[in-house]
């Protein structure tokens, strides 16, 4: 379940410009507003019309970028981290942005992290925490997920009635994640509140962020001290030393990666599930569609619809555009999945729909993908979960109209606010979070 497949289609983009380059102007599309979480999808198509597949964007404050929106184009520029890199120092717009500026944790600021790092340093971070990551029993991981799981359920099981979003599918990430990577129980709640405030960038953003790395640097020095059974203490046993800053900031990098995108993945899967007459069987106690739902999922509905970013090495061409040096280019993924140029080229259309295929840039691609064990831990994370849920209240359906349920306010993530369920009460397992 990978965007590595994407690597099966070949494309080449002209490295010259020529012919008659739209330059980047006022005419650029506002990166905000209802529609980017009401229907981006038609959003998606009237931008890839009026504007072709790459766009010029506005971001809060007059801020200048261009997202994405083409699958060739998105693969050209995650397969080319030479002209494309992740090197947010390059950034031409550093004179314009402010200290408080909403975007800056999504966006990120030159720091010695395994996410804002670009090619040597960044495959020296790499080699540190993809081992650390490899590290993890997927048998063990499936049992804490149960575990955590149950627990959670138990807490709403008996009243018949439950808001999966933050009754479940938000804390259970949160919790397994503090879990596997040594973070004290209790401070569970108060990651999932900073990790989420300062993703969704809005007004207390970078408050959450500066509480974020307060407590990944408790962690750290906790484990130091007193290394343990867990992936932070992993990371901190690796060969070759890092900082002090490193450490903390790939611990928020791999934490921060690993939440909300599968709080959202559980919360989408299961909403398509429960809309879905396709995926009826699988309220039964069936697995198989479980799988196929949350595949949807990642090429119909993903978590990461826009990511940031990618900045030019120099001047070059992209599709139709003049690309400065410099510039920005947020990887529209969620278009890029919906790209009608590739889709006629792809097998989506089995039943249900994407069977099988994940040619989808739902985990990025490429040298800055999401690494390969990463996936493999949300994958468990997000089914395990859905399993255990649909396990537990066989009968669970949606309390409300469909159209009436309310997406995050983010152009960058897509996740429900709220996703409330009715069910046939039923009993506690036992145990207590």
């Amino acid at each position: 379940m990978t965007s590595s497949h994407s690597g099966d289609i070949a494309f080449t983009g002209d490295p010259a410009p020529s012919g008659c380059p739209v330059q980047h102007d006022s005419g650029a599309v506002p990166l905000s507003g209802p529609r980017f979480h009401t229907d981006p999808h038609q959003l998606y198509r009237e931008m890839r019309r009026e504007h072709g597949p790459v766009v010029s964007v506005e971001l809060p404050g007059g801020i200048p970028a261009w997202l994405v929106v083409g699958y060739r184009e998105l693969h050209q520029v995650t397969s080319d981290p030479d002209l494309f890199p992740r090197d947010v120092g390059l950034w031409n717009q550093w004179p314009n942005i402010p200290e408080d500026w909403p975007l800056l944790p999504m966006v990120g600021q030159p720091m010695p992290s395994i996410y804002f790092t670009a090619g040597a340093e960044h495959r020296r971070h790499v080699s540190m925490v993809e081992p650390a990551l490899e590290s993890v029993d997927p048998f063990e991981l499936r049992r804490v997920c149960e575990d955590i799981a149950d627990r959670l359920i138990d807490g709403f099981c008996g009243r018949g009635s439950a808001e999966i979003v933050g009754d479940y599918a938000e804390p259970l990430p949160v919790l397994v994640l503090a879990q596997i990577m040594g973070f004290p129980e209790a401070e569970g709640p108060e990651l999932a509140w900073v990790m989420k405030t300062f993703t969704d960038g809005g007004a207390d953003a970078r408050q959450a962020h500066l509480r974020f790395a307060e407590l990944c640097g408790k962690l750290m020095a906790t484990k130091k001290a007193v290394p343990g059974n867990d992936l932070t203490s992993r990371m901190l046993a690796h060969p070759e030393p890092f900082s002090d800053q490193e450490y903390v900031m790939d611990i928020m990098a791999v934490t921060a990666a690993g939440y909300l995108p599968t709080a959202d993945w559980i919360g989408n899967s299961v909403r398509l599930m429960l809309t879905d007459d396709r995926f009826a069987a699988a309220l039964g106690g069936g697995r198989r569609s479980v799988g196929q739902a949350m595949n949807e999922v990642l090429w119909e509905d993903t978590p990461t619809q826009i990511l940031a970013g990618r900045w030019a090495a120099r001047d070059t061409r992209l599709a139709d555009k003049i690309i400065r040096a410099g510039d920005l280019l947020l990887l529209g993924l969620g278009a890029a999945n919906a790209d009608p140029h590739v889709r006629q080229h792809v097998s989506v259309n089995t039943e249900p729909a994407h069977a099988g295929n994940s040619a989808h840039f739902s985990f990025s691609y490429g040298e800055y993908r999401c690494p390969f064990p990463a996936q493999q831990i949300a994958e468990i994370i997000a089914r395990t979960g859905i399993e255990v849920l649909l396990d537990r209240l066989p009968d669970i359906d949606l309390a409300v109209p469909v159209q009436t349920l309310v997406r995050r306010p983010s152009a960058f993530l897509r996740g429900m606010t709220s996703l409330p369920v009715l069910f046939t009460p039923v009993r506690a397992v036992g145990g207590t979070l």
